[in-house]
């Protein structure tokens, strides 16, 4: 099929000049990788060699520019091209084609590892112990702990193992590229005919491309490419955003937990801790109270007790509404449990992945874009001026970023209506389903329009500034 000149549809990335180029020329993805592993090891190295906070570029490379900027647009518009371009991956194709290609065993193949790993590892520490992970010399070794772990299994286990199962951030990206407006398959027509398989035999995670449309499911399809050089019968087409979440295919638990824990522990903390902490009753907000409660026979030290407790409010809250929610919708559409829950848990995709575009967005001009290009002069020791900030955050334009926590919803509410008609029910059992399943939706649009009515109606409370974790260390970290 190597051989064979494709006819391809118009909606056909690989059809276009340009982004043809990009996502289908081996040489060009292969030079992308190799500035990316330079990145990386670059990074890691002047993590160890400059460990003070005056070395801006290690933090603002992994933390500014590689997560959350480049990691979240991209999965929200191209779907897993990260996964592609990564170092680990990257070298760990190597390692895995040479290694010693065993089985992982059962109790290490499980996705909660990697879920569970960024969901404590990361935003339980970062809650706690605001701008921890923010120290270079703390940064470069958590890379390099991480780096070590994965080349080891990866020269271990067969079939990119480590990124299935134990890669802290592989269940995040295979969940939210759902939401994406691309999709990797294959031409039916040609496929039909095949009898080599090459897109099979050419994929390191041992996937069959050719079925991902079948299936309604990339799998754990990383946009390797490897599959679209080894057989022009691969097609990587346009498609309308989140289409696979409007149609029936098999479930997998740990997507739907991951639009769940991820929404709790970014989208639904952030407007705990971050939102509301910006307020002038900040202090009255129940997080706030438990931790002063607790502060009266327990000594925190350095540890951001109202930061923590928001962490689990929200994990609680979010937890508790989902469960009840689908408990109702079951019984109200005559159906199991387990079915329901992961059947509409899906509706709930966008809610961090377009949402959080918000809060990224705003950050990007308001001061991201110039800590990022300023790490960048201090790493490469360059000789240019101190960039500033694309924009202040008075600014009234910025508002229009406001407006994608309602996109969030609008969208989350379509994708709950189209597969709540994937159940066999009355028109009435449906809407009732509607309403009980969709309550992480609406707490999510509560707990927005809520922070705007506290703010404008109290202000801003003059000890914000040590309420947010994120973004008031990241100016720390800047400081010389």
């Amino acid at each position: 099929m190597i051989g064979h000149k494709q006819n391809r549809d118009k909606n056909d990335i690989f059809n276009m000049p340009i982004l043809g180029f990009m996502f289908k020329n081996q040489k060009f993805i292969m030079a992308v990788r190799i500035i990316v592993l330079s990145l990386f090891a670059y990074g890691v190295y002047l993590g160890f060699a400059i460990p003070e906070k005056e070395n801006t570029f290690t933090a603002e490379l992994f933390w500014g520019l590689f997560w959350s900027l480049f990691m979240v647009v991209t999965l929200s518009t191209f779907g897993r091209i990260f996964c592609g371009i990564c170092p680990h991956g990257f070298v760990g194709k190597y390692l895995t084609k040479y290694g010693l290609q065993k089985e992982m065993p059962t109790w290490l193949k499980n996705p909660w590892w990697g879920l569970g790993l960024i969901l404590i590892g990361w935003w339980a520490v970062t809650y706690s112990f605001p701008g921890f992970y923010r120290i270079p010399l703390v940064t470069a070794l958590l890379f390099l702990s991480i780096t070590v772990v994965a080349f080891v299994l990866y020269y271990v286990y067969k079939d990119m193992s480590y990124c299935k199962y134990v890669c802290p951030i592989g269940s995040v990206t295979k969940a939210y590229q759902r939401v994406s407006f691309t999709w990797l398959g294959s031409y039916k027509e040609d496929c039909s005919s095949c009898k080599t398989f090459d897109c099979a035999t050419a994929c390191p995670y041992n996937l069959k491309p050719f079925t991902f449309t079948h299936k309604n499911s990339m799998e754990d399809c990383s946009l390797c490419m490897e599959c679209s050089s080894a057989c022009d019968a691969i097609r990587f087409s346009i498609v309308k955003p989140s289409q696979s979440l409007y149609q029936k295919f098999k479930f997998d638990k740990i997507e739907v937990w991951t639009y769940i824990l991820i929404t709790a522990a970014i989208s639904i903390t952030m407007s705990f801790h971050h939102g509301l902490g910006r307020s002038a009753v900040a202090e009255a907000m129940p997080w706030s109270q438990t931790a002063g409660y607790f502060k009266n026979f327990v000594n925190f030290g350095s540890l951001d007790a109202i930061g923590l407790f928001a962490f689990i409010y929200a994990l609680v809250t979010t937890i508790a509404l989902v469960y009840a929610g689908m408990f109702v919708a079951s019984k109200v559409l005559k159906a199991e449990f387990g079915k329901t829950f992961y059947t509409l848990g899906y509706a709930f995709a966008p809610l961090f992945i377009i949402g959080g575009l918000s809060h990224l967005l705003h950050s990007f001009f308001t001061h991201d874009y110039a800590e990022i290009a300023n790490g960048f002069i201090y790493g490469f020791d360059l000789d240019a001026q101190e960039v500033k900030n694309l924009a202040s955050r008075k600014e009234g334009w910025l508002k229009v970023f406001e407006t994608f926590k309602y996109i969030a919803v609008i969208w989350a509410f379509i994708i709950m209506v189209k597969r709540i008609n994937l159940f066999e029910a009355g028109k009435k059992a449906k809407t009732v389903a509607f309403f009980f399943a969709s309550s992480l939706i609406i707490f999510y649009l509560f707990i927005n329009l809520y922070r705007v009515y506290v703010v404008k109606t109290y202000g801003q409370g003059s000890h914000a500034s040590h309420l947010r974790p994120v973004e008031n260390h990241k100016h720390d970290c800047h400081q010389k």
